[in-house]
């Protein structure tokens, strides 16, 4: 397992991360799976084993049950493992049960900590924008967590370009603590986070780490053109997240990735991981999975190494439109574009 430093914090986690979604299927989080305690404690003993260092959850899953059984199952071995989770979503009836308010977050990190039983989150994400709470309020907030010690970094997650870096502007003018990182949807499905906030990671010293790798198992190469789609799936159907805009775009991308997959004698989903790890800027890439067999075939994505020939197939068949300012750049300004911008147009030589 190789360790990358998150952002320009000196915190190095592993190129894999364990997301818990699954853990406990709760609610609406029933369909994505029920992982119980005695599952969810042999998938991170497989991560652990792997080198994982990293585990990642939120509130509201399965309305905090997901953070329960985190906490039971790494109990004993906390100093062995990092442990991320987030706040913003909605966790109540209450008019202060969501949002980015100082009342907001102080009580919901006071509920995660408990349910995790530990005495510190390690890194902390804000789970979407909050566009009606003061970022001084929110940020403010943030800074005094990490300054009693009950968060070591802070993250953001789901926001655009200028929301992030109307954050970071807002944090060094004050002196708060920054974010060191973002955690944001990024596959060969839907590559847009290239136009803004892959550039803003370089440009600004973000750590990116990838939630859904795999489009919700779009990209694992069991969803095929002119086939049935796999009993039980959720997509293509009335499941929305990721939303696919062209479908003819994904198959092409799963057969290319069923080739490449073949030549190497591995899942489509390994050759999808190990993509993604070699983009610019990303830091680790979150996996979870229903079942272990699931969960192993990811693992083995760590070290899985494409050819520069196999990269450049992959980046053909994905890549997003030129949309504007970009395509005007890279038609007239692409002897200057600079490191950040230049990853958005660096598949496409000559434009």
């Amino acid at each position: 397992m190789e360790y990358r430093q998150l952002g320009r914090s000196g915190l190095r986690v592993s190129t894999l991360t364990m997301g818990t979604m699954t853990f406990g299927g709760r609610g609406g989080f029933s369909s994505l799976g029920d992982t119980d305690v005695a599952g969810a404690r042999r998938q991170v003993d497989l991560c652990l084993d792997a080198g994982i260092n990293l585990f990642d959850t939120a509130d509201i899953y399965s309305d905090g049950l997901s953070e329960e059984i985190v906490g039971e199952v790494v109990e004993g071995r906390r100093d062995r493992l990092l442990l991320s989770t987030k706040v913003r979503l909605v966790t109540g009836d209450g008019p202060n049960d969501g949002g980015l308010s100082r009342y907001h977050i102080l009580r919901q990190v006071e509920a995660s900590l408990r349910r995790l039983r530990t005495d510190h989150i390690d890194i902390y994400h804000v789970h979407e924008w909050d566009g009606e709470t003061p970022l001084e309020e929110t940020l403010e907030a943030l800074d005094t967590l990490v300054r009693s010690g009950k968060v070591r970094y802070l993250a953001a997650s789901n926001y655009s370009g200028w929301q992030l870096m109307k954050a970071l502007a807002t944090a060094d003018q004050h002196g708060y603590q920054r974010f060191v990182a973002q955690q944001i949807y990024y596959s060969l499905e839907s590559r847009d986070a290239e136009y803004e906030l892959v550039p803003l990671s370089l440009d600004q010293g973000l750590g990116i780490l990838v939630w859904s790798p795999l489009a919700g198992g779009l990209l694992s190469g069991k969803y095929r053109r002119n086939q049935p789609a796999p009993e039980g799936s959720r997509h293509l159907t009335e499941w929305s997240e990721p939303p696919v805009r062209d479908v003819d775009k994904l198959y092409d991308t799963v057969e290319t990735l069923v080739e490449i997959a073949d030549g190497h004698g591995v899942s489509a989903a390994q050759i999808a991981l190990a993509w993604l790890l070699g983009r610019p800027g990303v830091t680790s890439v979150i996996v979870g999975a229903r079942r272990d067999e699931q969960l192993v075939d990811n693992l083995a994505a760590a070290d899985l190494t494409i050819t520069a020939e196999e990269r450049a197939t992959l980046d053909e068949v994905s890549a997003p439109w030129l949309i504007y300012p970009h395509w005007h750049q890279g038609q007239s300004a692409s002897d200057r574009l600079g490191p950040a911008t230049a990853s958005l147009h660096a598949p496409r030589t000559g434009t």
